[in-house]
């Protein structure tokens, strides 16, 4: 009787620790669960977790039209209420309030051109200091800056003239000025070296793009794309300049002569960006839908890396060795070969978002008119 008795005890003994072991495994799982802040403690508990990356969200507070520059260690805005920078920790360093109707941005090596399209306010800026504000004599088409801090605005004249171009210094003093009697004016750039100014413009039949020298009042030189369009050019450290055409993207040096890099009349041109290390396009197929492909090429014409695309891209962006892709299903990176990577914070809600800018060290701003995070490439895929 006492054995048997003694075999009772010795059960629920066994009974209670198994409770109790229980008890604490529960107890384990709900305090992981509880202090876990993004809820991810249980998961967490029963997988390897990744190391998360915090998203920042920069408060810009410029108006409606925002359009945003990078600087390196700063990202600037501009909107209708004016333009304002923030440091990469979020905390304002230079803000200048004013009005524009449709604001417009032009970066180069830690300066910006912000200027209103149809309007007349022009002001020229680093992070932290405003070099030149004032009211340019006809309503602004565009307006670009170089890597000396050199500028350029291009705006309407009357008198006969399709546009005139004026160039300043880097304190803002006018030094130039191109009238053009024929053609009207879309863009302009100034070469690295200060001496050039091309001058985009449209004749009766395609694109022109003219050649100065800032010490001579005559044109210089001249390229022609007789039929074609040309919608960007921008001036590359060697002297040379990318015109974006909507058939091909063509290098033209200061004599005029022109080599195609790559063409794509096959297709039609929907996105393209241009970075320090690569050029990208978005070309979609003559159908219906997204179908299409994104391709990379040097500066020298080689092709670095093409793929299908069947989405739809809202925006892209090339820098810090990154074309960051605002696609419809979300924000992705590829490297200059098209290697696909994914940002850190793939949760945070990208509702609204109608522009990507890619910044330094593997990170990208996505923004709309009420809100600007930035993403990062998570670490084990850089």
């Amino acid at each position: 009787m006492a054995v048997e008795q003694k075999r009772r005890i010795n059960w629920r003994r066994l009974v209670g620790f198994a409770c109790l072991l229980v008890f604490a495994a529960v107890l384990v799982i709900f305090i992981i669960a509880i202090f876990s802040a993004d809820g991810s403690g249980l998961s967490g508990f029963f997988s390897r977790r990744l190391p998360e990356e915090p998203l920042s969200e920069y408060q810009f507070d410029v108006g409606r039209g925002r359009v945003f520059a990078d600087f390196g260690d700063s990202v600037a805005a501009a909107g209708t209420l004016g333009i304002q920078v923030l440091d990469n920790l979020g905390n304002e360093t230079l803000r200048e309030p004013f009005r524009m109707s449709s604001p417009a941005l032009d970066v180069c090596e830690g300066r910006a051109v912000a200027f209103d399209i149809g309007g007349v306010d022009v002001r020229v800026f680093s992070s932290s200091e405003v070099f030149a504000a004032f009211e340019a004599e006809g309503a602004v088409i565009s307006a670009s800056i170089n890597e000396n801090g050199w500028f350029c605005v291009c705006t309407q004249a009357g008198g006969g003239f399709k546009g005139i171009v004026t160039v300043y210094n880097n304190r803002g003093v006018s030094v130039y000025r191109a009238s053009l009697e024929s053609g009207y004016v879309l863009s302009a750039a100034l070469s690295p070296d200060n001496r050039y100014l091309a001058v985009l413009n449209l004749p009766d039949d395609g694109s022109r793009i003219t050649f100065y020298r800032l010490n001579s009042p005559e044109l210089d030189s001249a390229f022609d794309l007789p039929g074609g369009l040309i919608i960007d050019i921008r001036y590359v450290p060697g002297g040379d300049l990318i015109a974006v055409s909507t058939g091909a993207v063509t290098v033209v040096d200061r004599y005029g002569e022109g080599r195609a890099l790559y063409g794509f009349s096959g297709s039609i041109l929907s996105g393209y960006a241009i970075g320090a290390d690569f050029i990208a396009l978005h070309l979609l197929d003559y159908g219906v839908g997204y179908s299409g492909s994104i391709v990379t090429f040097s500066d020298d014409g080689g092709l670095l890396g093409e793929i299908a695309m069947d989405r739809e891209v809202i925006s892209m962006s090339i820098g810090g060795g990154y074309l960051a892709m605002l696609r419809n299903d979300g924000l992705v990176f590829y490297n200059a070969v098209l290697d696909e990577f994914q940002p850190y914070g793939r949760s945070a809600s990208l509702a609204g978002a109608s522009r990507v800018l890619a910044l330094d060290n593997g990170a990208a701003l996505a923004a709309g008119d009420h809100s600007a995070v930035v993403f990062r490439v998570e670490a084990n895929n850089s």
